[in-house]
């Protein structure tokens, strides 16, 4: 049997790597990825404030894979044709028994004008990297500062940890007495994050933007983003010398060239909770790349669920455990991205929230807030272990 799988960072690797480990011998496995590094996304945060450089958090996709006994091909995926069963590439067409896409999204920066050329975004190395040029640049003439998400967004986290990370690194540099910072955000109110908030979340944060000296706004947009300003939808402009925005992900151009695939409007896949295909069954979603329903509407301005690292990796998971099923005749698991634990620990500029849930969605038997004003150990921590684990190719580890 022959698997391809298209796109290598948590869901991509982790599915790949499991399926090869399980059925061995049984099963040729291609991964396609146009990058020949896996990337720890979660530590780009504190690449601007060079608390991290991009080769302490980038692991070499060809070496773990091929100690996995992977075929890694470094390529773009151009499209794929499901009833011809071939995925084309600029490096040639692979054809395939079940393909697993995880190719996790594109970043729409055309949400609102001047976005894309006055904005920095965080979620990128390339992006990273311009974030640190410009706030070399700031140091020397500082002034307000503009740091959220736009209208339609999903990743309010890393949002949150950039900016309780910027007023760290502004105290560090002794000029945050000359900085205005402001917080905007689609969200009903502090602490949504996209599921609905926490217990206590709210709370929490408002009482941190209070302790930190942050401005805020909740329910408001981004009309637009100027060379030194920042217009929300409420009619308010803030004045700005440096401005962090986490724009809506989209689905990307493999998934959107491939019209048989049939994607949602915003190019994701529509998947059930065993991330097969609706029209395909030999087709799988995992990761970032699938469709997920947000569980409430926005009272003033859209914005999206959270797609993050964790999730990624449990789905990855369960479309290899599928993959499996599917062969031997058994009935799939199924598992909702909403009914997915909420395991995440928010970076707060050395400091750190844990938020853990039975479910990331609402209803939830249990659901935590546990702040640490201490030191951001439970981050660090987490990162070291998914780096040895992505060294190792340990797939099967949490």
């Amino acid at each position: 049997m022959k698997v391809v799988v298209v796109g290598g960072n948590f869901a991509g690797s982790t599915a790949a790597m499991e399926i090869k480990r399980k059925l061995k011998d049984k099963v040729e496995v291609t991964l396609i990825d146009r990058s020949e590094d896996f990337l720890y996304v979660p530590s780009l945060i504190w690449v601007p404030i060079k608390r991290r450089e991009l080769s302490e958090i980038t692991v070499s996709r060809r070496a773990v894979l091929e100690k996995r006994s992977v075929n890694f091909v470094c390529a773009t995926a151009l499209d794929v044709d499901p009833d011809a069963q071939v995925v084309r590439t600029d490096k040639g067409e692979f054809w395939y028994d079940e393909l697993i896409i995880a190719t996790g999204p594109k970043v729409n920066y055309d949400i609102a004008p001047g976005v894309r050329e006055h904005s920095c975004y965080i979620g990128t190395p390339p992006g990273a990297m311009k974030a640190r040029e410009k706030l070399e640049e700031f140091k020397k003439n500082p002034g307000p500062i503009v740091i959220g998400a736009t209208q339609n967004a999903g990743c309010m986290g890393a949002a949150y940890e950039f900016l309780f990370n910027i007023e760290k690194w502004l105290r560090d540099q002794k000029i945050r007495d000359k900085v205005d910072l402001y917080w905007v955000t689609p969200e009903d109110f502090l602490g949504h994050f996209g599921i609905e908030g926490m217990p206590g979340g709210e709370g929490m944060l408002k009482l941190f933007m209070k302790m930190f000296n942050i401005h805020y706004r909740t329910q408001v947009g981004i009309e637009s983003v100027g060379a030194d300003e920042v217009k929300l939808s409420n009619g308010e402009t803030i004045q700005s010398r440096f401005v962090m925005l986490m724009p809506p992900f989209v689905g990307v151009d493999f998934i959107m060239n491939s019209p048989k695939l049939e994607a949602m409007a915003n190019g994701f896949l529509d998947v059930d909770g065993t991330y097969q295909h609706k029209k395909y069954p030999n087709v799988w979603g995992a990761g970032l790349t699938v469709n997920v329903a947000a569980p409430f509407t926005a009272k003033k301005v859209n914005y999206a669920v959270p797609k993050t690292g964790y999730p990624s990796d449990v789905t990855g998971k369960m479309v290899a455990e599928n993959i499996i099923r599917k062969m031997k005749g058994e009935a799939l698991k199924s598992k909702k991205w909403g009914e997915i634990p909420g395991l995440c620990v928010m970076d707060a500029g050395k400091k750190e929230v844990l938020l853990v849930s039975n479910h990331l969605f609402k209803p939830r038997v249990f659901a935590i807030m546990l702040p640490n004003v201490f030191y951001d150990i439970n981050k660090v921590l987490l990162e070291k272990y998914f780096m040895w684990k992505l060294r190792n190719g340990y797939s099967q580890l949490p």
